[in-house]
């Protein structure tokens, strides 16, 4: 899996996933989300090709939010499949984290 890095029109970096999230490929999201936060302190983490997240990508994402929240920034998570989503519901994150549909919805 390759991570791509880009930024939105608003200024918001952006890194895009896409199939399957876990323990084997965590530390290449961590370097990506780490790198676009290095950029801007505003992040859009876009799940919407993901299928599949452990917890240990989740733990990615907690990092990345906090980095982004203590940096003055914001944080966001583009997510649309129901079974990722899911697991922001069971573990309480979809109260912490934004999560919304599309890309734009994220960077209005």
């Amino acid at each position: 899996m390759a991570f791509t890095i880009d930024t939105a029109a608003d200024g918001h970096a952006v890194v895009h996933a896409d199939g399957e999230l876990d323990v084997g490929n965590a530390p290449e999201l961590r370097k990506a989300v780490a790198a676009a936060l290095d950029a801007r302190p505003a992040l859009v983490v876009d799940l919407a090709a993901v299928t599949f997240m452990d917890s240990v990508s989740l733990g990615v994402l907690i990092g990345a939010y906090n980095r982004a929240r203590e940096n003055g920034g914001a944080f966001a998570v583009v997510c649309t499949d129901e079974r990722v989503r899911r697991i922001f519901r069971i573990t309480g994150l979809d109260q912490v984290f934004t999560i919304v549909d599309s890309l734009e919805a994220a960077t209005p």
